[in-house]
């Protein structure tokens, strides 16, 4: 195995709590890991030698809530957003619409060049729902195409009623027929459990389905308002809560005693002009917080992790270090991953070079573009 020495490190951000920032740092990489960390001074040999002129190396960004499967364009929607019309996630069905017609050909060009773009933002692991097709057949394909990209592919059936059907209905086709098809390829399943989308008991009935079928539950709660969504996410040992933008004080204490990972998505209030997550407020709870995109083409049509990390620093009262961490090693745990999201000796050596001395440049610098490299199992990709 060839392995690479990366010396000149200015400042390696780890996201390990033992070690979080090592300045003047070197890594070695070997066999798609990471074998050695420490000061430049001390680095070991090895068969390949990288300077990066003290730059600044952080973890590969974990996008651990994305849907990109899916065709058409509803730029209408945002220019009538921004004019000052409330967002209610009505415009889903122009782009299932959209989907539906578009064919598999397509709908893997579509997901491919979003995967390129969130790479060359210094995303190498992301997660893909299905949830524009709400067919058995469109749901199955958009998970075989999602699977080409990741291992973290996610049902979601679940997202809104379909145009012409009814809501019971439509939950026990979810539930039913079109779980046995999706189950094969995907490893998730998830549910919108607002209002306008699925109530607190379908939501339970298609996640407990879900799971007994083998997938794991994560939820879409509490985006729109206030309701059931964090709850049911702790009662049923959810991966993440995701949104989280409404929250009682039950559900931040819900989720600072369950482990239920809060995913913030401030790339949708951005888009939609809703009010952010409180993620201060979660934090001081000891909620575990993660940053994703939730790049889709409604509500959040962004594919930047350095630009919700910009956000979360700016809109949501987080240091630029706690908003580092949720959109590394915050996305690995919300996936349950243990091998990426952090630089420490066996962890996948997925690693971003910043043309910048400090991660700090991300939130300092935003809309800039900062990423030099982008390194994946120790392989060079961008």
């Amino acid at each position: 195995m060839t392995s690479t020495v990366f010396i000149g490190i200015g400042q390696l951000f780890t996201a390990d709590p033992e070690c979080a920032e090592i300045e003047d740092a070197a890594l070695v990489a070997e066999g798609g890991l990471v074998r050695w960390i420490g000061r430049s001074a001390d680095a070991p040999a090895a068969d390949e030698r990288i300077d990066v002129e003290g730059r600044a190396v952080i973890p590969g960004f974990v996008d651990s809530h994305a849907h990109l499967v899916f065709a058409g364009d509803r730029t209408a929607e945002f220019a009538a957003r921004m004019a000052g019309e409330p967002y209610t996630a009505g415009g889903i069905a122009a782009t299932v619409a959209a989907t539906r017609r578009a064919g598999v050909p397509r709908l893997v060009t579509t997901t491919a060049r979003l995967v390129a773009e969130m790479l060359m933002q210094g995303t190498t692991t992301v997660e893909i729902k299905s949830g524009y097709g709400l067919t058995v057949t469109t749901e199955r394909e958009s998970l075989e195409i999602a699977a080409q990209f990741t291992p973290e592919t996610t049902f979601l059936g679940a997202h809104v009623v379909p145009p012409g059907a009814g809501a019971d209905d439509y939950v026990r086709l979810v539930s039913g027929p079109m779980l046995e098809a999706c189950a094969p390829f995907a490893k998730w399943v998830d549910v919108f459990c607002e209002r306008g989308a699925f109530d607190e008991d379908q939501s339970r009935h298609v996640l407990t389905q879900g799971i007994k079928a083998g997938l794991a539950p994560r939820v879409h709660a509490n985006q729109l308002g206030p309701g059931p969504g964090v709850r049911l996410a702790c009662e049923l040992g959810a991966a993440s809560a995701d949104h989280c933008t409404h929250l009682t004080d039950g559900d931040v204490a819900a989720l600072a005693g369950s482990g239920v990972v809060a995913t913030l998505l401030p790339g949708a209030e951005f888009s939609t002009r809703s009010p952010y997550p409180d993620a201060r407020r979660l934090l001081d709870a000891g909620v575990t917080v993660a940053l994703a995109t939730d790049c889709n083409p409604g509500s959040s049509f962004t594919s930047s992790m350095p630009f919700c990390v910009a956000l979360a620093v700016r809109e949501m009262r987080m240091t630029p270090r706690e908003a580092m961490w949720a959109a590394t090693a915050g996305g690995a745990r919300a996936l349950r991953r243990t091998d990426v999201g952090t630089l420490r000796v066996g962890a996948r050596a997925d690693l971003v070079v910043l043309d910048a001395p400090s991660y700090v440049h991300l939130a300092y610098r935003p809309g800039v573009p900062l990423v030099a490299q982008v390194w994946r199992g120790g392989r060079q990709v961008v």
